[in-house]
């Protein structure tokens, strides 16, 4: 298993060879090339900001970061258990140089990554990354002497301050919730939603007899699957079903994608957690709207209905946070459930989008299901290919364009193929050794028939490509 590196960060397993996974020897590698690239573009800043998700390597890889940036002279504040937006907070507002979140998002708990941040509290650049990348394969880290070695020190106030920003948001109505009498169910996976959400939810005035908590303590042992899909959510949803709650509330391990479930225990879809939230927004300020090419089309129609306009970017939040930037949209993000809300911060955040779309859904006064079934009603198929290291991917992505050369397509990031009203995209994965394959239709049976049909294509290429 090689080391990721990409947009999305450093990751790896924990345990093997260096070179091959997260090992101890790589985490200090990559944080001090890391740390060496921030003092060389901002040296008069020493601060930068760590964080952490509950992940049972955290505390080792967290300590590990923390010596390697102090051994380049910078100064650590350490927020201890976290969530990826509160880190994306924190680093402007203590004027940090930047920041490392410790956290493999939605993988599973074996592994580990390192996701780095800029001064403005958002991700660094490709051509960034690069430059990091090039100084870890150099070994070209600036290491200080003894007497100018870095501090460190830790604050675990800015869970709190961050929901005390949420709920400074203009469009979060407390009042509304409050009224509501929401009775809610909560799946944290055992990370650090379990101390972040049912926080959030007493501040915006649910009452703590009302939240019902599942797998909310932050051991790292993961209960389940840690990507909130609906087949990972069994448990949740049979509560929801057998008792009387209005909606359910499931984040991965870092806090940053949102899944809800209806009243009936219905999965309301990640790709709607932004439709909704989007829809939200887009009734009191309207405006342009962001999601990537992987996320389904019922954001571009709600967005044409309010006036706006959509565009699709290139897959990784980065991505969709220079598109939004770019055409001033006012709500933006990916269809796993990721919302990025520029009034807060330009990041994804589960917490904004439950405090959004729970002032939404006690405004609409009805169900979480009937909210649901007022949007366009698209399928998604998500599937996967497992990469080997035999496999080019580059030369797959070039035979499915030659097949499909007849049809509309956008190669801005991987392949993404229109048919009609339904369309495909095929990509190399960020974050795992796969290829992605989504395809979207009106109805289930085409989706997953159009995916199975480039399913079955690449599995043709990669056999002549053997023979």
């Amino acid at each position: 298993m090689t080391l990721i590196k990409s947009i999305s960060g450093i990751r790896g397993i924990i345990g093997g060879k260096t070179g091959e996974a997260l090992t101890p020897v790589d985490v200090v590698k990559f944080a001090a090339a890391y740390g060496t690239w921030l003092r060389r573009t901002n040296p008069t800043n020493h601060l930068v900001i760590i964080g952490r998700d509950a992940r049972l390597s955290g505390d080792m890889v967290s300590r590990l970061v923390a010596a390697a940036l102090q051994g380049v002279g910078l100064n650590v504040l350490d927020l201890g258990l976290s969530t990826t937006p509160t880190v994306e907070l924190a680093v402007p507002l203590e004027k940090a140089a930047g920041g490392i979140i410790l956290t493999a998002s939605h993988n599973p708990m074996q592994w580990n990554a390192l996701k780095l941040l800029t001064h403005t509290g958002e991700f660094i650049s490709g051509e960034e990354g690069k430059e990091v990348l090039r100084i870890a394969e150099a070994e070209e880290f600036d290491f200080v002497d003894v007497k100018k070695l870095g501090t460190y020190q830790q604050d675990e106030s800015y869970l709190a301050k961050h929901i005390t920003h949420i709920l400074s948001l203009p469009l979060v109505d407390q009042d509304a919730i409050r009224a509501a009498n929401f009775r809610i169910a909560v799946d944290a996976v055992n990370s650090t939603g379990g101390i972040a959400v049912p926080m959030l939810l007493q501040a915006l005035g649910i009452p703590m007899e009302n939240i019902l908590r599942i797998n909310c303590e932050p051991t790292g042992h993961f209960a389940h699957n840690p990507e909130p899909l609906p087949e990972h959510l069994r448990e949740i949803r049979s509560e929801i079903k057998n008792g009387s709650y209005h909606l359910g509330v499931v984040v991965d391990p870092d806090v940053d994608r949102l899944a809800l479930i209806c009243e009936d225990g219905s999965p309301f879809g990640e790709e709607y957690t932004l439709v909704a939230v989007a829809d939200y927004v887009l009734k009191h300020q309207p405006g342009n709207t962001v999601s990537n090419l992987s996320s389904t089309a019922a954001l571009r129609d709600v967005t044409l209905k309010a006036g706006g306009k959509y565009f699709a970017s290139a897959v990784g939040e980065v991505n969709v946070v220079t598109m939004m930037k770019e055409h001033q949209a006012v709500i933006g993000g990916e269809g796993n459930g990721g919302v990025i809300y520029p009034e807060s911060h330009y990041g994804r955040d589960a917490l904004v989008g439950i405090a959004l779309f729970l002032s939404h859904l006690a405004k609409f006064g009805k169900s979480a299901s009937m909210l649901r079934r007022s949007y366009p009603n698209y399928h998604i198929s998500k599937n996967k290919i497992e990469l080997t290291p035999d496999i080019d991917v580059d030369h797959v992505l070039e035979r499915i364009q030659t097949r499909y050369a007849k049809q509309p397509m956008n190669t801005i990031d991987g392949v993404r193929i229109e048919f009609d009203k339904e369309w495909v995209h095929l990509r190399k994965s960020n974050t795992e050794p796969i290829i992605r394959i989504y395809s979207e239709s009106e109805t289930r049976t085409t989706a997953e028939n159009l995916a199975n049909k480039i399913i079955s294509d690449i599995k043709e290429v990669l056999s002549d490509r053997k023979n």
